[in-house]
């Protein structure tokens, strides 16, 4: 499954027990829409990983939509992984805080990721 625009797209895997989300461009105003719906798209699955690797600005727009995806993921029971942000990302994950409440972590094979 797959999300495209000139300034930004989303592509979709899904696994037993892991969905993967790769995020590639820009989040913010103009884009939180498409990024929004490609996360509630995602289906329920124990972890959500979200590959943050190619996406270049992470704006309050994407940040709230971070935040509102990690609350409906958990109300389902599961785990909104961040993975591999892009320096100016994690900087702003870490400015807001939400290095705090979600993990952040460097790619790993899905194995490692499914909650025991």
């Amino acid at each position: 499954m797959e999300q495209r625009s000139d300034r930004f797209h989303v592509e979709i895997s899904v696994a037993d027990h892991v969905v993967d989300v790769r995020a590639v461009g820009e989040i913010d105003i103009a884009t939180v829409g498409s990024f929004r719906a490609a996360l509630w798209a995602a289906p329920a699955r124990p972890v959500l990983r979200l590959d943050l690797s190619g996406v270049r600005l992470l704006s309050a727009a994407g940040v709230r939509a971070l935040v509102a995806a990690h609350l409906r993921v958990r109300a389902r029971g599961g785990e909104l992984v961040l993975v591999d942000p892009d320096p100016v990302v994690g900087r702003v994950l870490r400015a807001t805080g939400l290095h705090r409440v979600m993990p952040v972590r460097e790619s790993a094979p899905a194995a490692e990721l499914v909650p025991a």
